[in-house]
Parts: structure tokens; sequence; C-alpha cells
């Protein structure tokens, strides 16, 4: 089943997310992220996640394609023009990659190169409508195109941001443009998560909740001091302050709250920072 048909056919969908390496040495990670093949729908694959430089997620996401993984190829407007947008939207149609995910990008200051030139040619929503305008067989400029890509389009979310409602109106505007899933920044605060979703219109997007196991007190500190958007409640910091097992804590906390959003939601979306054992043994706890 591929992640688009698991998407829309009622079942718990569970995503998780790899970030290529730092270089060429691209078999120690895809070894490991065999551990994840027929327990998640699909592997999120970075562009460059948070400005900081790594091996393409294009030439990634098909080598994990070629594992027999189902890769949602995450784009940033912030590196790309509208030409190199579009010419990476053809090219991941040609190496068989049938999810996208359309992200903004966070700016390069906030990276590794930070006299690196920020694009912005387009934002998540323009980016949306075009990979739409490129499946209805035309680029930007209106040219027909010799073969038509088709995707599983997806955008991104934050439900702790203060204040909601630019957030709302800008999802409003990825959903009018066609983004067929949206995944979440991390959910600690279940309320806040329930608050965020009645404000949303009734629309058939799936939402998948994002899931971040913490390994330690000072990951949840982090976490919710300085992740923008992000509140760990005051039990969980109790919680992970006083476990004897931080790691094994955070996963029973990870679950806890899947099991409180598994109704709310079409499925989740787990985060580990590369730590694709720890992503699997949540995804086995979840079962």
């Amino acid at each position: 089943m591929t992640f688009k048909e698991a998407l829309h056919s009622g079942k718990f969908v569970i995503t998780a997310e790899v970030c290529p390496p730092k270089g060429t040495n691209v078999e120690p990670l895809l070894r490991e992220a065999e551990i994840l093949l027929g327990k998640v729908d699909a592997i999120n694959v970075t562009d460059n996640q948070r400005a900081m430089m790594r091996l393409s997620g294009l030439a990634f996401s098909r080598l994990l394609l070629e594992r027999g993984h189902d890769p949602i190829f995450q784009l940033a407007c912030r590196d790309r023009n509208l030409l190199a947008l579009q010419s990476d939207i053809l090219g991941a149609a040609a190496l068989g990659i049938k999810n996208i995910l359309a992200l903004s990008g966070d700016y390069p200051s906030k990276g590794d190169h930070k006299s690196a030139r920020p694009v912005y040619d387009l934002d998540s929503v323009q980016l949306i409508q075009t990979i739409k305008k490129l499946e209805s067989g035309q680029n930007w400029a209106g040219e027909k195109l010799d073969g038509a890509p088709k995707f599983c389009v997806g955008a991104v979310v934050n439900p702790g941001a203060v204040p909601i409602e630019p957030q709302i109106i800008k999802l409003k505007k990825k959903i009018e443009a066609g983004a067929e899933f949206i995944q979440t920044q991390v959910v600690y605060d279940v309320e806040i998560f329930k608050k965020f979703l009645h404000e949303l219109p009734r629309s058939k997007v799936k939402i998948l909740a994002g899931i971040f196991p913490l390994k330690s007190y000072k990951m949840a500190q982090f976490m919710n001091e300085k992740v923008p958007g992000v509140t760990v409640p005051e039990s969980i910091l109790k919680r992970m302050e006083s476990a004897a097992d931080p790691i094994e804590e955070g996963l029973r906390i990870s679950k806890e709250i899947i099991d409180e959003v598994k109704p709310l939601c079409a499925g989740i979306h787990i985060m580990a920072l590369n730590d694709i054992a720890l992503a699997a043994k949540l995804v086995e706890m979840v079962g």
C-alpha cells in the first residue's frame, strides 16, 4: 500500500523522518532505515533542515525508494528559484517519487552557512500551487509539458503558535491550493492541539500530529524554551527530571500522547533526530 493509499484508507498513518548525511557516505543510514520497512507508511527526507547543509534530499529519496520505502520528498523554497523548484519537482516525478512536502524553509542565518543568500521566489502556498499547475500539464509560464507529474502533496503547520490565527489563515490557503495532508510541529500539550483542531475548517485534509520522543530533561527544557510554538507541560517536565531512565520515560510519554491524539487525527509523524532505532521502538509500542 502506498502512502497515498494508506492516507485515504482510514487506517492510522505513521510517518517517520530522516536527515540525509553531511557527505556521500549513505550506506549506514540506508541500512539503519531498513528497520522501518513495513512499520511506517512513509519516510520524510529533509531538505537542508534548519538551514544545515546535507546531501540532496531528492537523491536520498530515490535511494530510499530503491530500498523499498515510500519517501516523502521535503522541498524548501529557501534554496531554489522558480526555475529550480519546477525542475526538482519534475525530477522527483521522473525518479518515481510520489510524495512532496512543501516548505518555505528556515532562514539561512539559523544554519551553518550564515552567509548563504536566501531565495524565497515562492512561499509554501505558492509552491503547492506550482506543483498543481505542473500536474495540470503546464509550467508556471503557461507552457505545455511533455508529460505531467502526479503527487500526494503535503504541508506543515504549527498548532501551538501564538497567536494561532496567522497559522490558521495560511493553512486554509494551503488546503485550498491542494494539500492532501498536513504534518504538524511537535505536540506535547494535547489540549493545545485540540483547540487548534477546533479552529480548522471542515475539509478532507489529513492531519498528522508531530511526535518527538524526549531523551532527557535537558531536551525537554530546550523544546519548551527554545522551539517556537512548542509547549511542554509542567507534568512532563517533572517526569523527565525524575526519570530513572529518561529515554524509556520519553517513549512512554510519546505513547500516551499518541493514544490521546489517535481519535482526533489521521496519523502521526515521528521526528527523532535520525535516531531511527528510537523511532522504530516507538512504532512498535504504538502497535
